[in-house]
């Protein structure tokens, strides 16, 4: 049944049909159908596939970064914000409950990139991990494609960038911590609000706050540049944590901080609709008034730079909130750059180097 409903340890509460079906299924109650509160969650499911490459590029203007690596595609945490579920739709799946059971995993990723650093033509720039997906997902626990990909680029010496909201981060500390040795590696955790029973609902398999502001804490004690990533910010539901949010990623030691406005991009509007009416029914309708106020009328605006922060009077409340909390915790400074001058490409494949 495609029935908006809470799903145990699951964030979307429904599966609805991607944008580029030919054809629309729907549900009917013939009678059998016993409606509970809470339904059991589906397994997930790892496929693992080999990938034709390794870095993906972009050229929007409002985004710090021009080029990414994602070692997974679909994502088990749940968010149920997540800009990246649409990306299901292209695999004739659910942007909904597909999204976070049916895991894609491309198991030679790091030899990709490999050949990919190889080329002559290649020029270093700081490449992102967790553009897409988080690399540090519950699936690479035991798959370790996002440590082999830090491996090929500590070898390399190549500038990395990341982005996760998961602890298992610390695993790579050994990677990292050599990494932030040659300023090479900035980090950024993934902290929207500090509330854990709303964390529970809108990112189920994602690590607690608190748990996050402990993995930032060490992150940054091992000397890795960290920021927090205040993201998403949404009206009526996690912006009355931005200061305190704030604050506590200070304390743990973030030296920067960026928020994002809440998104919603093609099926994630439906998505965070049906979420809302599950779990905050009572305020689901402020919360949309809210969010449609910021985006000029609408679900969501795409338009370049306003996509981030949102326009009108709440958004600009949010954005000097936000500017006035970071100036007082010292938070509103850039990461130092990151060096691309150290990088070695690797040797061809089978090429042993002379030295």
């Amino acid at each position: 049944m495609d029935a908006a409903r809470r799903i145990k340890g699951r964030g979307a509460v429904s599966n609805p049909q991607g944008r580029f079906e030919t054809w629309v299924r729907a549900a009917e109650d013939d009678g059998w159908w016993r409606e509970t509160e809470e339904a059991d969650s589906p397994a997930t499911r790892i496929h693992p596939e080999t990938a034709a490459g390794a870095i993906t590029r972009n050229d929007s203007p409002d985004i710090p970064f021009d080029r990414s690596v994602n070692p997974y595609q679909g994502c088990e945490h749940g968010c149920i914000y997540c800009y990246a579920r649409p990306s299901h739709a292209y695999r004739g799946l659910s942007p909904g409950l597909d999204f976070e059971t049916q895991i894609y995993a491309k198991i030679n990723i790091a030899e990709r990139l490999r050949q990919e650093l190889a080329k002559p033509g290649y020029r270093p720039a700081p490449l992102c991990l967790g553009a897409n997906t988080d690399p540090w997902q519950p699936a690479e626990r035991h798959l370790r494609l996002t440590r082999q990909v830090l491996e090929v680029l500590a070898e390399c010496r190549h500038p990395v960038t990341l982005v996760t909201k998961s602890a298992l981060v610390e695993r790579d500390l050994d990677l990292l911590s050599a990494l932030a040795r040659d300023g090479l590696v900035h980090a950024a955790i993934s902290l929207p609000t500090l509330d854990p029973d709303l964390a529970r609902h809108m990112e189920p398999r994602a690590a607690g706050p608190q748990r996050r502001l402990a993995t930032l804490e060490r992150l940054a004690a091992a000397g890795i540049p960290v920021a927090v990533l205040v993201a998403p910010v949404i009206p009526q539901l996690t912006d009355r944590d931005l200061e305190r949010v704030l604050a506590a990623a200070a304390g743990a030691g973030a030296r920067s901080a960026g928020y994002v406005l809440l998104r919603l991009p093609h099926e994630v509007k439906r998505l965070f609709a049906d979420w809302l009416a599950a779990h905050y029914p009572l305020r689901a309708a402020h919360v949309m008034s809210l969010i449609r106020q910021t985006r000029d009328g609408q679900d969501y605006d795409p338009t370049f730079f306003t996509r981030q922060t949102g326009s009108g009077v709440h958004a600009g409340l949010i954005a000097r909130r936000f500017e006035v909390a970071c100036r007082r915790h010292r938070l509103d400074v850039e990461l130092p750059s990151l060096r691309s001058d150290l990088f070695r490409p690797p040797p061809p494949s089978g090429q042993l180097t002379l030295f």
